[in-house]
């Protein structure tokens, strides 16, 4: 196990691995219920194209009302044109047979067709990935042996024809093999070594890739976090932060991305959810607390679960941040967090509904969710849990580890 054993008593380890178990649930449920309308920027677009507000998994039409997948570049990060990179990754390197849907002359295709209701997109894909591996290793998260261990199986399981069946892959995906694609590093220690001189020559870059400092960050960071839960919240977010480094050396992400790992940390150990959303969004990184204070003051004059109160954390989570961009969608993640402390299932579908970058955002706010409930009393839907297509096995996977081991 891909951790330290610190001196805890059997009930707190059995308090946090069902923390930990709920989380895993609760980021895999929320991307997977945001996936079919995933960066719907005009919240009028989910109601029209479901006939109502989303509440259960639902399957994405082939088109999107406003999709830019047929501008985003194929080679390496951002849009057409904008990579120096002379070959197509995607179709040739990653994404072998979607091709011809970033190509697609309707330029509506929906970043997701194809997967069914219950389907993860590809970065919770990765995520599992990365808990399975650190659930079945044997030194600590933040041991570079992990990291080699995790991006190697993303290698393999990134190049493999047929891995998976998501259509799009954001930048960091794109970026990270154009360059890989050159060598081809594919043993841990080799991966390891390419990924580690990337990132130290893209963060010493005079000019950053602005495409990098997204929420996607966060999907592949968080079991580095829930696989530290028993050990000390320093180790935790260090193995988080230095594992982006690899997937998104942007310099602007190390406070972002330590903040969220804090809050979750604590989360799983039993913190109130509520304090840590506020003190982040207090936080010099954020300092966002001013700017949510009409938007809770305003929700909390309709009933829960009222569409009223929905449009008032629509306009919220438009005014904080909407987009992939970090700052932006960390607020609004967690003025949700803030919002829905005690209410996995209402944040879930209000973090949907709210539409925008909602698979990232709900996949990491889905885990902060989940690892409260589970001190609560309360869990992920269990009819949401059975419905879930790609997170059952790996889930299950990694509790048994968890169960076999004699830590978190």
């Amino acid at each position: 196990m891909y951790h330290v054993l610190p001196r805890i008593s059997l009930f707190t380890m059995c308090e946090v691995r069902r923390a930990v178990a709920e989380a895993l649930w609760g980021m895999c449920a929320a991307d997977a219920m945001s996936m079919p309308v995933h960066w719907y920027y005009n919240t009028r677009d989910i109601r029209r194209d479901f006939s109502g507000w989303i509440r259960g998994l639902r399957a994405p039409r082939d088109t999107h009302p406003s999709s830019i997948l047929s501008l985003s570049s194929t080679a390496g990060s951002g849009r057409s044109g904008s990579s120096a990179a002379a070959a197509s990754v995607v179709g040739n390197v990653i994404l072998q047979d979607k091709l011809r849907f970033w190509t697609d002359p309707r330029r509506s295709v929906h970043y997701h067709q194809g997967l069914p209701a219950g389907a993860n997109t590809l970065n919770t894909l990765c995520a599992l990935r990365a808990a399975c591996v650190l659930s079945a290793g044997a030194v600590s998260a933040d041991d570079p042996g992990a990291r080699a261990a995790v991006l190697s199986d993303y290698v393999q399981f990134m190049t493999r024809p047929g891995s998976h069946n998501d259509t799009y892959a954001e930048s960091f995906h794109r970026s990270f093999f154009s360059d890989w694609q050159e060598l081809r590093p594919t043993s841990p220690g080799q991966v390891l070594e390419f990924a580690e001189r990337r990132s130290k020559r893209m963060l010493n870059a005079s000019r950053a890739d602005g495409q990098l400092n997204a929420i996607g960050c966060l999907p592949m960071a968080i079991p580095f976090v829930l696989l530290s839960a028993a050990a000390n919240q320093e180790e935790a977010v260090c193995a988080a932060v230095q594992l982006v480094k690899l997937t998104h050396p942007h310099p602007a992400l190390e406070p972002l991305l330590a903040l969220y790992a804090r809050a979750l940390h604590a989360t799983l150990n039993g913190a109130c959810l509520k304090q840590q959303a506020e003190t982040a969004l207090r936080s010099p990184a954020l300092d966002a607390w001013d700017e949510c204070q009409p938007f809770i003051q305003r929700a909390e004059r309709f009933p829960g679960s009222s569409e009223e109160r929905l449009k008032v954390h629509q306009s919220a989570v438009e005014s904080l941040g909407l987009a992939c961009y970090t700052k932006g969608a960390l607020s609004s993640l967690f003025y949700l967090a803030y919002s829905f402390h005690n209410d996995v299932t209402e944040g879930i579908l209000t973090n949907t509904n709210c539409g925008g970058e909602n698979c990232n955002r709900g996949a990491a706010l889905g885990a902060l969710l989940g690892a409260r409930a589970a001190y609560l009393g309360s869990v992920v839907p269990q009819d949401w849990k059975n419905e879930l297509l790609d997170a059952q096995e790996p889930i299950a996977d990694i509790l048994r580890d968890l169960n076999q081991s004699t830590s978190v």
